[in-house]
C-alpha cells in the first residue's frame, strides 16, 4: 500500500513536468511545401529525462534574459498605402484578409501578428510627388503647417491596421525637412540650416500632434532617415552627429513638455558600416535625448551593431530597414534575412526587425517620379498587390512572420517576448541558427511561453545541393525533447512555470486531487496547483498514513 501512496504522490507531482510539451509548430520549408504553415505536433512532444544524442543539441538557458522585443514589421510608405487602399476599393474582402494575415495578434490565428510600422513624415522615394507639411518658404511661425498634406489613404490604412491590431507600434520619421529649411533649398539632397534647429524641432512636434489628432498614437520618432545619404533624386538630408544631436535635444524637450514624454526618440537610422562612429558620437553629444539608435542593412555587417552596443550597452538598438530585390532567389533570401536580420540583428542586441515597403506591385512600383532609388532590379515589397485585386506575400514576409509569431503576447494586452540565451552543440551545430524567447503572461501565475526560432540551412551536403533534416535534442531545465528540423525555418513553443514559480510550486499545497489530463493546455495545471491547503510533504505523509 505504501507503493500505492507513493504512486499517487508522484502522479500529482509529475503533472507540471508532463505538461511541458511542444504543441505548436509553424514551418516554412525550402521547397515551399510549407509556407508559414501550422503543423501542430500530435501527439505533443514531451520533455523527458535526457536519454538521446542528436545530430545537434539546443540548450535553452532561461536564467539569462538578454533584451526585450518590441516587434517586427515593415514600412507603410505613401505608395504602399495607396496600393492597399486601392485593393480595399477593388476587393474589400481580399483587403481585410491581407490585413488579418499580416497583423492579427490573436493567439492561435493563422497570422503573423506583425506589430511595428514605420511611416515617413512627408515624401519619400515611394511617394506620388514631393511634399512636406509646410512648403511655404520662410514660414518661420509654421502657420501653414498642415498634416493633411499627407494622402488621406495613409491615415485610412493606418486606422484599419489599428482596428486589427490595437497594439500596433507606429514609428515616424522624415526623409527630409521642408526644402526652404535646407542649404540646398530643395528636399532632394542638402542639409538642414544650422540656424533653424529650433524651428525644425517645432515642425517635428507639430507632426506628432498631427498624427495624434488623426487618431494615430505614436511609439517612436527618428530625426532623419539615413542622415549620411545625399541622393539628389529623392528626399534626403545629411546631418553631422552634432547637428542631429542639437535637433534631438530640442525635440526631446518639446516632446516632454507637450504630452509626448512616452514617445521614444531614435537616432541615426542608417547603415551598419558606421555603427562605431556616427551613432556613438550622436549619443556622446546628446545622451539624454535619445532612447537608442537604428540600423539599416545596405552597407557593413550585422556584427558591427556591437560597436555601438559596447559603448552604450544601456541604449536600445533597432533594425529598421532592408529591402528585398526583384529577381533574387527565394530560399537564398530567406537564409540571408534570418542570418542577418531576424536572428542576426536580434542576436546583436536589436529589439526590432523591419523590412522596407510593406506593399508594392510586381515591378517594384509605384516610385517617386525620377528617382533612381533601388537601382536597376528594383525593390520588392513584403506583399505584392496586383491590379486585379489579388495579393501574395514574398519571402520577406515568411522570414519576419516566424519571429513575430514567437514573440507576440500570449494574452491580449500582455507583454512581448524577451530574448533568452540559447546555445547549439553537437556534430551538426553549424547547420542550425537558433534564437530563443520567453513571453510572460498578464497573470503572473500563468505559465510562461518559451519559443525557439530555428533556421536549418543544411542544404549543401557533400558540396552540392543536398537538403538534409537535422535530428535535434532540446534541453530545458534538465529535461530533453527531441525534434527533427527540416531544411527551412521552424517556430515552436512550450509552456512552463517561470523561475519564481519553481519556488512557489515547491511550497505549494494541494486542495483537490482531481487528476489533470496531460493533453490540457499549459495554464490549466498551474491553476490547479494554485488551489492549495497542504504542502507536498504533508500531502505525501497523509497519503502514506491513509494507505498504510
Amino acid at each position: 500500500m505504501r507503493s500505492l501512496a507513493l504512486s499517487a504522490l508522484l502522479l500529482v507531482c509529475a503533472k507540471p513536468i508532463a505538461s511541458q510539451q511542444i504543441w505548436d509548430i509553424w514551418q516554412t520549408t525550402w521547397d515551399r511545401s510549407k509556407l508559414f504553415t501550422s503543423t501542430p505536433s500530435n501527439p505533443p512532444i514531451n520533455f523527458v529525462t535526457p536519454s538521446s544524442i542528436g545530430q545537434a543539441d539546443i540548450v535553452v538557458d532561461d536564467n539569462t534574459v538578454l533584451q526585450n522585443i518590441f516587434g517586427f514589421g515593415s514600412s507603410l510608405t505613401d505608395n504602399s498605402a495607396m496600393l492597399m487602399n486601392n485593393l480595399k476599393s477593388r476587393n474589400s474582402g481580399n483587403y481585410w484578409n491581407l490585413l488579418n494575415y499580416l497583423f492579427s495578434p490573436t493567439d492561435g490565428a493563422n497570422a503573423a501578428g506583425l506589430n511595428y510600422i514605420r511611416v515617413p513624415l512627408g515624401a519619400s522615394d515611394f511617394s506620388a510627388g514631393l511634399y512636406s507639411f509646410d512648403d511655404s518658404a520662410n514660414d518661420n511661425s509654421l502657420n501653414n503647417f498642415n498634416i493633411n498634406k499627407a494622402p488621406s489613404y495613409l491615415f485610412t490604412v493606418l486606422k484599419d491596421i489599428q482596428s486589427i491590431n490595437p497594439l500596433i507600434k507606429v514609428h515616424v520619421l522624415p526623409w527630409s525637412p521642408p526644402g526652404w529649411m535646407k542649404t540646398s533649398n530643395t528636399m532632394n539632397g542638402g542639409s538642414l540650416k544650422s540656424n533653424l534647429v529650433q524651428l525644425y524641432a517645432q515642425y517635428l512636434l507639430k507632426s506628432l500632434q498631427g498624427f495624434r489628432n488623426n487618431g494615430i498614437p505614436l511609439y517612436a520618432i527618428s530625426i532623419q532617415n539615413e542622415p549620411q545619404n545625399n541622393n539628389p533624386t529623392y528626399p534626403t538630408s545629411t546631418y553631422t552627429p552634432q547637428l542631429e544631436a542639437s535637433v534631438g535635444s530640442a525635440l526631446r524637450s518639446l516632446m516632454n513638455n507637450n504630452g509626448f514624454g512616452s514617445v521614444k526618440l531614435i537616432g541615426y537610422d542608417h547603415n551598419w558600416g558606421n555603427a562605431g562612429t556616427y551613432p556613438v558620437q550622436l549619443i556622446d553629444a546628446a545622451p539624454n535625448a535619445f532612447a537608442g539608435v537604428a540600423f539599416h542593412c545596405y552597407e557593413g555587417s550585422v556584427s558591427q551593431q556591437d560597436q555601438f552596443r559596447n559603448r552604450y550597452p544601456n541604449k536600445e538598438v533597432y533594425f529598421t530597414e532592408c529591402s528585398g530585390t526583384l529577381g533574387s532567389d527565394w530560399w537564398s533570401d530567406i537564409k540571408w534575412y534570418m542570418d542577418n536580420i531576424f536572428i542576426g540583428s536580434v542576436e546583436h542586441g536589436s529589439s526590432v526587425g523591419l523590412m522596407w515597403n510593406i506593399a508594392l506591385d510586381g515591378n517594384g512600383n509605384p516610385k517617386l517620379p525620377g528617382t533612381n532609388s533601388c537601382g536597376g532590379p528594383g525593390c520588392r515589397g513584403v506583399v505584392q498587390i496586383n491590379n486585379d485585386g489579388t495579393w501574395s506575400v514574398n519571402q520577406e514576409f515568411y522570414a519576419m512572420a516566424h519571429l513575430s509569431k514567437a514573440t507576440i503576447p500570449k494574452d491580449a494586452g500582455g507583454p512581448f517576448g524577451q530574448r533568452i540565451s540559447v546555445s547549439v552543440g553537437g556534430q551538426l551545430n553549424w547547420a542550425l541558427r537558433v534564437i530563443g524567447f520567453a513571453t510572460h503572461r498578464t497573470n503572473s501565475a500563468d505559465w510562461v511561453r518559451y519559443s525557439l526560432v530555428v533556421l536549418n540551412w543544411n542544404d549543401q551536403g557533400g558540396g552540392s545541393w543536398n537538403p538534409q533534416s537535422v535530428r535535434t535534442t532540446i534541453e530545458f531545465r534538465g529535461l530533453q525533447a527531441t525534434y527533427t528540423f527540416p531544411v527551412g525555418v521552424t517556430t515552436l513553443w512550450w509552456f512552463a512555470p517561470n523561475n519564481n514559480q519553481f519556488a512557489q510550486v515547491s511550497n505549494t499545497t494541494i486542495e483537490n486531487t482531481i487528476p489533470i489530463s496531460t493533453d490540457q493546455k499549459a495554464q490549466e495545471p498551474l491553476a490547479f496547483f494554485s488551489k492549495t491547503k497542504h504542502s507536498f510533504k504533508q500531502f505525501g505523509h497523509q497519503l502514506a498514513q491513509r494507505f498504510k
